[in-house]
């Protein structure tokens, strides 16, 4: 189908849904119109053979046919060629239907509830039975069915991919309508296109005559990537065997996506109905099972609150047993998740062994998986695992405002567990983010889309796997010449989070102020509270003995006062202790503590403080941190355990010579009385996709912005004095 005739058939669906609008809102055609489309294209699929199925079925009930049998012979009498059956058992179509303009609401219900059961389920879960008696109360029913009727939507006209194309431009209306979250989007066949194109790159033996392969998108919506990658094999290798399977929680997607496999013949039951991480209700719809290419944009953004309680449980009972071993992202955005899930999914690979044949997965991202999270964070941790296990391939900076719903930079992620011998131990990254042209017309935050020509060009650079490739781009309009492929070895992405401490130093004075201060320290204005609850005796008692125990404190450093300022903390607890014993009184740690945090200031001047077994005591708001690379050589993965974090002697034996030359040489030059907690020492791992594509541009002469400036100041007197006069 050419542009003119998806444009022209897009803005009649459109019209029709517009006639919803009185009884219905526009958020809410969607509840209407897209299982209405659906019912039209199976209808017209089935209308030629609908004399044969009803003869058939007439035929079956004579004979008392068992229900499994009937179920099958049916389908061989609407299509003998199919292997899951199609058909539909009513006396009606749409046409049938417009001759009984005064039943056309019981009639249309006969005619959903005679298709075939798999069919049947699809209109269940778009809930239209309701729909059908508000739309006959309002009197709409018939204008839309009759409307409907005169749309040609059979295969023949329109094939599966641009009825694909179709329900994903109505549904990214309706989502504009109803102002759906940013993290809910669809993700342009464009770049399906290119996801597919890269995953398949290098897969020789997906392209064999009779090759058997599984296909998995545990985010699938209405099938745009399982769709895609169908097309692409099959238009190399017509005799590929292909399984699709997918995972969706959203039953409109559901059902859009299994009417689309139903008509492709495809196995509907590969499409479970479910959410993939698991929320209490649901779980995984292919426990246990492996794919060999695993294809997903997930919700990124997006919370996972409701999902939490099964995936905290799972990460803690399971660990690497289950899925999500590796550690837990924020909770505001759940798309690591669905990676750590994909991962799980891949076959085990031995090279030359059939039945362990690895996997590869396409994903797409927005930039928070790139470098969210601290060293030792969930995110951190999970970056960590695929990189040391060698499985991150190539990540794909692509263009902003490609989406529909969101204007942000996103990137393809490829991970795989059978590299090629060239890029073991390394990770390719690729600058696509100037290979794009405008749209003719925006589609909500979609502004840009990736041209064929581009898409080709993107794998081949993906193919090529040469650092350095350059390319020229357009840059503010200007055209310059720039690396786009960069090959880093997993090492380079990892770094040693070290942590720097400088001693606490304070000077103590007791002066009147500063013994004031004592009231705002916890512990001391504790001492005149009660815990009793009942005895309101017992409490005043209690009270007012805290009360004179204050009291006396307060006293006894008034004693202090004439010794004027410590510049030693020792000499000052002394000091303290001796007053305290003189007047009867103990000091337990916790009002030791409050003393000193009331009467000290810190004081780059005074005495280093030590703790009780003599070691110098760390300020905390002098600590730091440093950012060690790995160094070249580096044996990954590294000896260090995933899970909570602790201290880990092996990490800091492996790496000890590297902590200290770096501080030696960075530091202890700036502050020669730092020193490092090596039991703090933690492994991070980012990727700077960024930072590694960056080209510095120096500004421009300073004579040559004050010319600016100077011309465009006489141009404003200029429009100034045309006013005035």
């Amino acid at each position: 189908m050419n542009t003119q005739t998806h444009e022209e058939l897009k803005g009649k669906i459109w019209e029709i849904a517009n006639r919803l609008r009185g009884p219905y809102r526009p958020p809410q055609y969607r509840l209407v119109m897209l299982p209405m489309v659906v019912l039209r294209r199976l209808d017209c699929v089935l209308e030629p053979t609908k004399d044969a199925v009803l003869e058939q079925r007439e035929k079956l009930e004579a004979q008392q046919m068992p229900e499994a049998a009937m179920d099958r012979l049916l389908g061989k009498a609407a299509d003998p060629s199919r292997k899951h059956p199609l058909y539909n058992v009513s006396p009606y179509t749409f046409a049938r239907l417009l001759g009984d303009a005064e039943n056309i609401a019981p009639n249309l219900v006969s005619y959903i509830n005679g298709f075939s059961p798999t069919a049947r389920r699809i209109f269940e879960r778009f809930k239209f039975a309701d729909q059908i008696e508000k739309l006959d109360a309002s009197n709409r029913l018939f204008t839309i069915v009759k409307a409907m009727a005169e749309i040609d939507l059979h295969p023949n006209r329109i094939d599966n991919l641009q009825m694909g194309y179709l329900f994903e431009h109505l549904v990214m209306r309706f989502n504009e309508q109803a102002n759906e979250e940013a993290g809910d989007h669809f993700t342009p066949r464009e770049v399906i296109r290119l996801m597919a194109n890269l995953i398949y790159t290098g897969e020789q033996d997906v392209y064999k005559p009779g090759i058997y392969r599984t296909i998995y998108d545990p985010a699938c919506g209405t099938g745009g990537m399982l769709s895609e990658s169908e097309k692409l094999i099959l238009s190399q290798n017509e005799r590929a065997r292909l399984a699709l399977h997918g995972q969706e929680y959203n039953d409109e997607s559901w059902a859009i996506c299994c009417s689309d496999m139903l008509i492709k013949d495809e196995d509907t039951a590969n499409i479970v109905l479910a959410d993939t991480l698991g929320d209490g209700k649901t779980r995984d719809g292919f426990e246990g099972r492996r794919f060999h290419y695993l294809l997903a944009n997930p919700p990124f953004g997006v919370e996972w609150k409701d999902q939490k309680d099964t995936v905290e449980r799972e990460h803690k009972t399971l660990g690497f047993a289950g899925r999500f071993g590796a550690g837990l992202p924020a909770i505001n955005d759940g798309s690591l998740l669905f990676l750590q899930h994909m991962i799980s999914k891949m076959h085990p690979y031995a090279e030359g062994d059939e039945d362990q044949p690895g996997s590869k997965i396409a994903i797409v991202f927005n930039g928070s998986p790139l470098f969210s999270g601290d060293a030792g964070s969930g995110p951190s941790n999970i970056r960590r695992w695929i990189i040391e296990n060698d499985w991150l391939d190539a990540i794909v900076a692509l263009p902003d405002q490609l989406f529909y719903n969101t204007g942000i930079f996103t990137y393809v992620w490829l991970v795989t567990n059978r590299k090629p011998t060239e890029r073991r131990g390394k990770v390719q990254l690729i600058d696509g983010t100037r290979f794009f042209q405008k749209m003719k017309k925006s589609l909500n935050n979609k502004r840009n889309e990736i041209s064929e020509e581009q898409i080709r060009f993107l794998t081949q650079v993906y193919g090529n796997n040469q650092d350095g490739e350059t390319a020229k781009v357009s840059i503010n309009g200007d055209t310059e010449t720039r690396v786009i492929c960069r090959i880093f070895e997993n090492r380079e992405f990892g770094f040693l989070k070290v942590t720097v401490e400088r001693p606490l130093r304070m000077h103590f004075e007791a002066t009147p102020e500063r013994i004031a201060k004592l009231d705002e320290q916890t512990a001391f204005a504790n001492l005149a509270t009660s815990k009793k609850r009942k005895d309101a005796a017992a409490v005043e008692r209690e009270i007012e003995e805290g009360r004179k125990q204050q009291a006396a404190i307060r006293t006894v450093l008034a004693t202090l006062e004439g010794h004027g300022r410590y510049m030693d903390r020792a000499v000052f607890d002394a000091d303290l202790m001796a007053a305290a014993r003189g007047a009867g009184l103990k000091l337990p740690a916790p009002i030791k503590k409050a003393i000193f945090a009331a009467l000290g200031e810190r004081d780059p001047d005074a005495a280093i403080c030590h703790d009780s077994k003599g070691r110098p005591e760390p300020d905390s708001e002098l600590r730091d941190t440093e950012s060690i690379p790995l160094p070249p050589g580096a044996a990954l993965p590294l000896p260090m355990e995933f899970g909570p974090d602790k201290p880990n002697d092996r990490l800091v034996a492996a790496f000890r010579d590297e902590i200290d030359a770096y501080i030696a040489l960075e530091v202890l030059p700036h502050v020669p009385d730092a020193w490092v907690d090596y039991d703090k020492t933690k492994i991070g791992y980012e990727i700077p996709i960024n930072r590694h594509f960056y080209v510095y541009k120096p500004p421009r002469p300073l004579d040559e912005i004050e010319a600016d400036i100077t011309q465009l100041e006489r141009e404003i007197a200029g429009l100034l004095k045309g006013l005035v006069a």
